[in-house]
Order: C-alpha cells, then structure tokens, then sequence
C-alpha cells in the first residue's frame, strides 16, 4: 500500500482534489458566474439610471460641472473670499486679528422672513493664506483662527495641525504669519506681536515662483441632526458666514504684476478681491456674496464657504451595489461546497485522502477563497469603471479619488466576497446543514449591513452593527474618508463606516479564522 503524501506535497494534493470538486460541479460554477455578472448588471443598470443637472442661465437645465480637485486627487471644496496679492520670491504676511464674528441662518420664526443669528460655526476660519494661484483647488497653506478649534494651520485641503486653543477678541488679540521658502511654508502664531511660536511647516511641491498673498475668511454650512420617523438620521445645513478683522497687515518679500511698495497696503492697485467658488444664480447675481473693506493697514474680510476635502456627493462606490446580492450567491455555493459532503455521504473518502483534517478543511478554504475573488474580481472592477463613465455621462458630479484607492475599493470587495465564503464554508462545517449555514451567514454578513444603513435603526446602533458583525467588511468600499476638520454626516446611511477600510475587512477575516477553528476542532472530535 502506498503511503499517505504529507508536507507541502500532500497539501498540494489536497488542494488539487478540491479545485477539481469545485469546478467539475456545474451547478456550483454557474451560481459563481452568476454572481459576477449580478455585480455588473445591477450596478450598471443603477449608475445608468442616475441622472443629474444644474440650472444655467436663465433656469435652463445643463450638466453639473465636475467636482474641484485638489493636489492630492481628492474632491475638495474651495470656497471663500480673499484679499491678495501677488508675491515673487520668498517672503510672508503678517496680521493681527482682532475679532472674528459671523451669522447663522435658523429655521424662520416668521414666514418670509431670514431668521439670522449671531455666532460662529465650530470651523468657521479667517486667517492668512498662500496660494498658487486664485484657481480652485490649487495648492496653498493658510495660518487662520477657528470658531471654536483655536489656531490652526491647513495646506493642501486634507492636512490641519493645531495651534494654541481658544478665541479671539480685541481685549486678546491673535497674531498671525505665514512665511514661504522656496516650496516650503512656515506658520508663527503670537499674542503680543513680539514672541512667535511656531506652529508647522508644508512643503508644497511645485509652487510658482509668484503666488497669491493676503488674508481670507469663510464659513461652511451649520449641520443639523435629527432622528427620522423609522430611526435614522436626517441632516440639514443652513448658511453660514464669518468676518475677520485684521489690523497692522505687512507684507514682506518682493512683489510683481500688480503693484508696488512695501506691502503695508499703500497702493490700492496692490491688492485685489476674489469671491473664489461663489455660486451664481441663474440671474446672473452671486449667491450669498463674501466682501471686504480696508482703511489703510486694516481690513475686515466677510466669506461663506469651505477650504477643506468635500465628503458629501456621488461617491466612487456606488456602482458596486450589487455586491451585497452578489453576496447571498456566493454564500450559497460556499454553503454547499462543504455541506454536500455529508449529504451525499462523502466526507469519510474526504477526509481519507487528507488524514489531517484540519488540513482539509482549510485546503477547502483556501480554493474557495482564491476562486471567489478571481471570479468576482474583474466583475467588480467592471462595474466601477463602467458604472462610473455611466454615472458621470448622466451628469452625475462623482466625487474623484485618487488611483490607489480605486485599486482598494476594487481589489477589497473581491476580497470581501471571498472572506464571506470562507466564513459560510465554516458555519456549513459547523452546522452540517444547507438551510441552517446558509441563513445563520445571511444573518451575520448581510442582515446587519441591510439594517445599519438604511432607516431602521439610530445611528448609534448602526454604528455599533458595523464595528461588531462581518459586515464591518463593508468599510472596505468607502472611498471618501471622514475628516475631522470637516463637519458632515459621518454615519452609515450616508454611507461613512466606523472603522478603517482595513480595519473593517480585518472583522469578517477574524471571523472566519475563528469559524473555521472552530470547524477543525469539531472535524477533529468527531467521526464525521
């Protein structure tokens, strides 16, 4: 009698033996294939029937326009007004800011009539800025106090780093500078104007020789929180604006283009305003304009509006929706792969060509896992890209990312169909039952995603459902990160997972690591 093969050979063999079970069983190839081409069409069908447009001129409908981009790829918002010139060269600003003061529009007590308050938002901003130039999404670092944050100093709409807490007022004033170097740019805070604490550098790869100078203020929108009637979240923003006023404003370095002196403001040439992003009506008239007034070297700059990384909008993912359906096939296939055994009465010769049977089982796994993702792979991928030249030619602004993570969410929903199979392969082992695995995986991998990100429960629950079951996989499909210099509403019926991208795929991988033991350990204490 020959003897059993044992190491890597026997391993091999094993794995060979279950690939050739996998793929010889029609039944269970045509289900896979169909859960590949499940992706494709719903998510294609979806992203074509999306359709979207902005008003022009005169109300007429037109195509939205495509979504501001920063440095780094990302959709970002770039809106506020700003008083600048032009500086050649190295060189900085420097600004005492005196007071920062707003208005929030509530909900109107009286019809017809603006019901404004006073106040801030928490990330309403005023400061100094340089900017590449006054295009949209440019790059630029920018030294500004906060509403309720303190100092900060922001580059590139993604990057923030605090300064010292607090407020300001004319009785405690804050003093602010912005120095550039060749590509790299140095933010001081003072209270006196005497003694500067630094509080970060960026280096901007690439900036011009001659950029945009000056100071800016603006204000995003008041987010707004409510429970709905069915338990989920409703978000609302009103508008918002900020003014900041400035005193003993110098300039220093060389200037060029519009202007000469010594960048004390002499010169009303030397200095301009831009309202940059400002929404114009289809009239023609700028909606909730920002303005600015100056005597000498003091200016007082109104603006409404954001610099940050924009998290709201068509995202990326949303062809992919049909990978949760996608998903119940695969949980099937995976299901009867293992429970047919003890069904037809096979599992003994199973077992006899492996005499591990841990290693079996995990033989099993492993095929099914790799199979699954080379099959759902290129479905997913079909489906993003596609859906995604859909969803933009319908006039959808979706919201760009950059190259690697495309590649994640792509590669990271096949990755996540696979760990699902690995996991309904374990409860089949486990439970020995087609019915029982299959709806016992239903209900740990796609009941919880269906409940946390629709209306049926809190947003607190949700969050809860996605950081503890293997729907936390899910996360893995996010393409616009929660930021938290960036107020929104970060929950998951808006499509925001409490855990990492990775994180969230680590949780169905744990739990099927732990199934599968589990599976093994009972293999292993029975005769099968």
């Amino acid at each position: 009698m020959r003897p059993l093969p044992s190491g890597r050979a026997g391993f091999h063999r094993l794995l060979r033996a279950e690939w050739t079970k996998l793929r010889t069983v029609r039944g269970w190839v045509a289900t896979l294939a169909t859960a590949a081409l499940v992706v494709v069409l719903l998510g294609v069908t979806s992203a074509a029937g999306s359709h979207a447009s902005c008003a022009g001129a005169g109300g007429a409908e037109v195509a939205c326009p495509p979504p501001v981009t920063g440095p780094g790829g990302q959709a970002v918002t770039d809106k506020f007004f700003f008083v600048h010139r032009a500086l050649t060269g190295d060189g900085g600003i420097t600004a005492r800011l005196t007071s920062m003061t707003g208005r929030i529009r509530k909900p109107d007590v009286t019809p017809g009539e603006r019901n404004l308050v006073a106040g801030v938002v928490p990330w309403a901003k005023a400061g100094v800025m340089i900017k590449a130039g006054t295009g949209q999404g440019s790059a630029y670092a920018a030294v500004m106090m906060t509403g309720r944050h303190g100092v900060r100093m922001q580059h590139d709409f993604v990057h923030d780093r605090a300064g010292r807490p607090g407020g300001v007022s004319p009785r405690s004033p804050r003093w602010l500078r912005l120095a550039r170097s060749g590509d790299t740019l140095t933010g001081y805070e003072s209270a006196d104007g005497a003694t500067w604490t630094r509080i970060g550098t960026a280096t901007l790869a690439g900036l011009p020789r001659t950029v945009r100078i000056g100071l800016f203020a603006t204000s995003p929108g008041d987010l707004t929180v409510t429970q709905g009637d069915l338990g989920g979240s409703v978000a609302a923003e009103r508008f918002t604006e900020a003014t900041g006023e400035f005193d003993h404003v110098t300039v220093s370095g060389g200037t060029a283009g519009d202007g000469t002196g010594d960048g004390t403001g002499d010169g009303v040439r030397a200095w301009r305003e831009d309202d940059l992003g400002a929404t114009v009506d289809p009239g023609g008239s700028v909606h909730h304009p920002g303005r600015a007034a100056r005597s000498g070297d003091s200016f007082s700059v109104t603006g409404a509006g954001d610099i940050a990384p924009a998290v709201e909008g068509t995202t990326a993912e949303r062809p992919l929706s049909g990978a949760l359906a996608a998903l119940v096939l695969v949980i099937v296939v995976a299901v009867r792969f293992v429970t047919a055994e003890y069904r037809y009465g096979l599992i003994r010769t199973t077992l006899l060509a492996g005499p591990r049977r841990g290693r079996t089982l995990l033989a099993k796994a492993l095929v099914l896992g790799l199979v699954t993702f080379a099959a759902t792979l290129p479905a997913v991928a079909a489906a993003f890209v596609v859906g995604g030249r859909l969803l933009r030619s319908n006039g959808n602004a979706v919201l760009p990312v950059p190259l690697s993570t495309q590649v994640r969410v792509v590669a990271g929903t096949a990755a996540l169909l696979a760990l699902a199979a690995v996991l309904a392969l374990a409860l089949g082992a486990l439970l020995r039952r087609s019915v029982a695995a299959v709806i016992a995986a239903v209900v740990v991998i796609v009941v919880p995603h269906v409940l946390a990100t629709t209306s049926v429960l809190p947003d607190g629950a949700a969050r809860w459902l996605l950081r503890l079951t293997p729907a936390a996989g899910f996360a893995v499909q996010q393409s616009v990160p929660a930021y938290p210099q960036v107020v929104a509403h970060y929950a998951p019926i808006a499509g925001f997972y409490p855990l990492p991208p990775w994180a969230g795929l680590a949780v169905p991988a744990g739990y099927a690591a732990l199934a599968l033991a589990a599976a093994v350990l009972r293999l292993r204490g029975t005769d099968a």
